[in-house]
């Protein structure tokens, strides 16, 4: 049988590391289509491993594959690339293939900076494509049947229709490839003794946010599974694989409210020792008000809302059908049932001065979440926003399209003048929050914000950015500084905290 090595780009931006390893769950799908067209599959998450490009050479060694696949969202695309010219340097007769987000829409520079490494580009929704790929390269069929695909012949990029996106029913019954994953490299850093697991409860989003990817990738729609097959995949990482806390990986899980409802009541019923962590829209929070309780009955702790922004001139600008009250108001009704917030906003667009930054800074305080990024804006090239900022981009390479490396000039500050106050605005935020945290009542919550902090200011990558403890409240220092207590209590109140918190 031959084999296909599934590969993570060992790309590495620092913020998202901070909290856990997360699964990879798009080749947890993708290598389950490679098995139904007869291959022997494995995953090698080279990112959450923390190793290079020269462990993923010693892998592609000593597995000696036939096929070696990866992905590419823009700032991991360089990273991919290496990882097809690594695997064509060991042996060049094995098959390369780029999937994902920046493959899909940029698949002829691809090609062009591959310098002829990169046989094969899957556009789009792959579960399908991957499989009738491999299957026609191995039957030696007509690569031209093949939809959803590009490829070179010759000097020629060949580019086979699109294929249309799978029905939502479609989605319930996929493969799934969860035993090729190393367990034990699943944490989520928060919370004592987890394994951390990941679902996709739907894809796609229909909003019109013209910074997004997302919306072009999924063609601006929406398909829910249902909340049994949601249930039942659940179940299996918690009692085959020892999985404790799921991260919900969709961009829009609630946006059916009674199909979201169903499954909050089934996981209820059900009753297990999860935490739950996600995302959803700002207006979805205040819609369901009601039935708020039953999100923290299900074991929702901590939910991301993205609010972007605090000024409506900007909100409109990127087309996110959010009003500033609302988030403000998304914000409180989430505090308020005790479930741990966590937001973004945007800076560095052409119009940014120092002035519009504090007043950002002001109202992202007033907002009052647990968490809150600022980010630099960062025009993904097939994003709906590019034409409009593409004359204010002075960075090309795409490594630092990470959101976190300003990338745009303002026409009234400089990149250094940006990307300072971002560190300024982490570090003001975050120095305010240590009191409030220190004085709340929620026992988990403050356990939880504590712990987080903890690794924040640990993190080699935050202390790069912000500088160790610098400027530290002497109270935040040394509770940072004792971490082991703050970690052996929440180890030994974990249990008990969890049972009570769900059964709430």
């Amino acid at each position: 049988m031959k084999k296909i090595l599934f590969i993570t780009p060992p790309y590495h931006a620092g913020v998202v590391e901070v909290a856990g390893r997360w699964v990879p769950l798009n080749m947890v799908y993708i290598a389950a289509a490679a098995r139904e067209a007869g291959l022997e599959a494995h995953i090698y998450d080279a990112m959450t491993k923390g190793v290079g490009h020269a462990e993923i050479e010693a892998k592609i060694r000593e597995l000696q594959p036939d096929y070696v696949a990866t992905t590419a969202i823009t700032c991991t695309s360089p990273d991919a690339l290496k990882v097809i010219e690594t695997a064509k340097r060991v042996n060049p007769k094995i098959v390369t293939i780029i999937g994902g987000i920046h493959s899909t829409f940029m698949y002829n520079e691809m090609f062009d900076l591959s310098k002829g490494n990169l046989d094969f580009i899957v556009r789009g929704e792959g579960d399908i494509t991957v499989r009738e790929l491999l299957a026609t390269i191995e039957a030696g069929g007509d690569l031209n049947d093949v939809r959803g695909i590009a490829y070179k012949k010759g000097d020629k990029i060949i580019k086979t229709p699109g294929r249309p996106l799978m029905p939502a029913s479609e989605l319930d019954s996929l493969p799934q490839a969860w035993d090729l994953l190393d367990w034990e490299d699943y944490v989520y850093f928060i919370l004592p003794k987890s394994r951390l697991g990941a679902i996709a409860t739907s894809r796609g989003c229909d909003k019109d946010c013209t910074f997004c990817s997302q919306r072009i990738f999924w063609e601006k729609s929406w398909r829910g599974r249902s909340p049994d097959s949601l249930i039942k995949e659940i179940e299996l990482q918690h009692l085959k694989y020892g999985v404790n806390v799921i991260l919900l990986t969709d961009d829009y899980p609630t946006l059916d409210r009674n199909r979201w409802e169903t499954f909050l009541d089934m996981l209820i019923e059900k009753n297990w020792p999860i935490y739950l962590l996600m995302e959803t829209t700002v207006g979805d929070i205040i819609r369901d008000r009601d039935i708020l309780t039953k999100y923290r009955k299900a074991g929702i702790i901590h939910i991301y809302v993205g609010t972007e922004s605090v000024s409506q001139e900007t909100l409109d600008l990127i087309k996110k059908d959010v009003k500033v009250d609302e988030s403000r108001e998304a914000l409180r009704l989430l505090n308020e049932h005790g479930i741990i917030t966590e937001t973004s906003m945007i800076l560095g667009f052409p119009s940014e001065t120092k002035k519009s930054i504090e007043d950002t800074l002001v109202l992202a305080k007033e907002y009052n979440p647990d968490f809150c990024h600022f980010l630099a804006i960062a025009p993904w090239p097939y994003a709906d926003i590019y034409a409009e900022l593409e004359r204010y981009i002075v960075v090309k390479d795409y490594k630092r399209y990470n959101l976190i490396d300003p990338i745009i000039k303002p026409e009234k500050m400089t990149l250094e003048e940006i990307d300072q106050a971002i560190v300024d605005c982490y570090r003001d935020f975050y120095m305010g929050k240590m009191h409030e945290i220190m004085g709340l009542k929620d026992q988990f919550k403050r356990e939880y914000l504590l712990t987080s902090m903890k690794l924040m200011m640990n993190s080699s990558f935050l202390i790069k950015k912000l500088g160790h403890m610098e400027g530290m409240p002497e109270e935040m220092r040394l509770r940072m500084s004792s971490g082991a207590a703050a970690h052996g209590e929440m180890v030994a109140m974990n249990k008990d905290l969890l049972k009570e918190r769900i059964n709430k």
